[in-house]
Formats: C-alpha cells, structure tokens, sequence
C-alpha cells in the first residue's frame, strides 16, 4: 500500500471513529429529548390544572414559568440532535469518499490524483464551516427568540391573567393592564418581523437585491445606533437569485461584525453593479484589526464570504490597521 493510500486509511479510521462517537451522541440526546418531551407534557398539564382551579397570581407565574423552562430546554435539544444529524450525514458522504479511494488504492487505478484526495479534504472542510456557521446563527436566534419575545409571551399571559382578575374588582386598573399588553405585543410584533427579515427577507425575492439592502440598511441604523450608508453604482438590475443571496447574507454578516466587534459609528456600504463583476465594499470608522490575525480566529462568517466569493470567481479583500477603521471587500462574477 503506497504511502498516499496510507494517509486515506487513516483518514478513513478516523472518521469511522468520529461516527460511532456522533452515533452514540446521538443515542443519548434522543433518550434525553424523550424525558424532556414526557417532562413538558407533565408540566403543561400542571399548567392547564392551576388555570382551571383558578389559582393564585404568583402560584400560575410559576406554573408559566416552568411551561416556558421546559419548552425552552426541549427546543435546545432538537436544535442539538439536528446538529448531531447534519453532521452524521456530512461525516458518512465524507467517509464514503475516503472508502473509494482506499478501494481503489489511493487512486492510482482509476486516475486519480492526490488532487482529488485534497479536493475531497478541502470540500469537506466547506462543508464543516457552512455547517458551524449555521449552527451559530441558530443559537444567536435561539438566545434572542428566549430573551426576547418567547419572555415576553410569558408576561403576556401573565398580563392577561391579572386583566381578568380585575375586570370585576377595578375595571378602571384592568383597562390600564390591557392597554400595557397592547404596547407590549406591538413591541414583540416589530422584534418577531426583525427576526422574520434577517432570516429570510421576503423583497429580496420579490423586489431584488437593492432595496433589500436599503431597507435591511435603515433597520439595523435605527436598532445599532450607526450610520449605515448604502450607494451604488453601475447598472442597478436584478441579478441570479444565488447571488443576490450571497451578498445580502455577506453584507449582514459584516455589519454585524462592525456592531459587535468594531466599536464603529459609521458604515459605508458600496454596491458596484459592473457588466462583467459585482464588487461590494464595506467601511467602517471602528477600531481596525490586524488581517493577519484571521488566520487563527474562529470567524467563520469572513472565511466563508472569502470562499464563496472565490467559488463564483472573484476576491475577497481586508483592508485595515488596529486603530483606523477597516474595509472589507469582495466581488463575484456577473451573470446578465
């Protein structure tokens, strides 16, 4: 067996290894997920029981509090086991790869190169990022989803119940508490819309790439406290749905990384809307950072904007010193 040969069999060892640990993983998140389900069953049980019985203020708090803990945990949970799957399925396409190329001897008889081995390695290295940075991005909106709007659901039940209570003691008071729950819901319906717009904004659809990035431009000025300027230039058009995708998500990513990491004050996003090249610029005021420092950070929102950019011909560039300010650009290849 040639030394090339070796290296796949290994490979191939150790991914069998990483799948019998996800398997048992997997096995054990589901048992856990059965208790949690049994668990919430009991719970909203208890729960409907104390709203029956007409119990206490504090004593339905409680029972509502409980309810939430126990929907909340068993979301996390399937969130977990999802994760757990995902990459079941991406390991067992990896391993079954690896097992061709050890059948065939590392690719000697059937013309393959090591290329390929590195092809397959560097695909599945795609793979894995795309599938951490998913995983991030569901667990920011699990955080705000908990903190947000699933809490206040629970003080609105809460408002509700003491509304009730009140309707025939001071219909004066019970009026006042409904018009507070009035102003709650409209709040968490305008965070609901938020979350709805950054998962998936309906104009980019149906009105194209530029006014979504205006409009999602407007909406994160008002919620970040920056200015947030979007021009552009070239020819404004829609383009393939792929693309218009790609960059949107591109474009939200490194806003969010000038609001949370920058410490900037102003964003200057530049659209170039070329013949042959789509070019994209983002510039901030922030703090700045060292480029070379990416190469061992876990930021795997700019190394995915640099790969996929680098997919659909074109580059990805950073721009910045530590203490004034950084842009950040990327370009792609047009398809009129």
């Amino acid at each position: 067996m040639s030394g090339e040969a070796m290296d796949y069999k290994n490979e191939l060892d150790e991914t069998r290894r990483a799948l019998r640990e996800i398997t048992l993983m997997m096995e054990q998140s589901q048992g856990e997920l059965s208790k949690l389900t049994q668990r919430n069953t009991a719970i909203t049980s208890h729960l409907q029981q104390v709203q029956k019985q007409g119990g206490a203020v504090e004593e339905i708090k409680m029972a509502y509090d409980s309810a939430l803990d126990a929907q909340q945990r068993l979301f996390v949970m399937r969130g977990q086991l999802d994760k757990l799957q995902n990459d079941k399925a991406h390991l067992e396409k990896y391993q079954a790869v690896l097992e061709q190329l050890v059948n065939n001897g590392g690719g000697e008889s059937t013309g393959l190169s090591s290329g390929a081995g590195n092809s397959s390695k560097e695909q599945m290295t795609g793979i894995e990022m795309i599938v951490n940075a998913q995983e991030a991005e569901r667990q920011r909106l699990s955080r705000q989803m908990h903190d947000g709007p699933a809490q206040a659901l629970s003080n609105f039940i809460l408002q509700t119940e003491i509304a009730m209570r009140l309707l025939d003691v001071d219909p004066s008071q019970a009026k006042e508490e409904l018009g507070n729950l009035k102003a709650s819901a409209m709040g968490t319906f305008q965070k609901v819309r938020g979350f709805i717009f950054e998962l998936r904004p309906m104009m980019l659809d149906d009105l194209g790439l530029v006014p979504t990035l205006r409009k999602y431009a407007d909406a994160f000025k008002e919620q970040s406290g920056m200015d947030v300027s979007v021009t552009v230039s070239g020819t404004e058009r829609r383009l393939e749905s792929y693309l218009e995708v790609m960059i949107f998500r591109a474009v939200q990513e490194l806003l969010g990384n000038a609001s949370r990491h920058s410490q900037a004050t102003l964003v200057k996003v530049h659209l170039d809307l070329g013949s042959d090249f789509i070019r994209i610029s983002v510039d901030d005021n922030g703090r700045g950072f060292d480029p070379e420092s990416l190469k061992d950070s876990n930021n795997l929102g700019l190394k995915l904007i640099r790969e996929r950019s680098e997919m659909l011909g074109g580059k990805f560039e950073i721009d910045s010193v530590v203490g004034s300010g950084a842009k950040i650009s990327f370009s792609v290849v047009a398809k009129i």
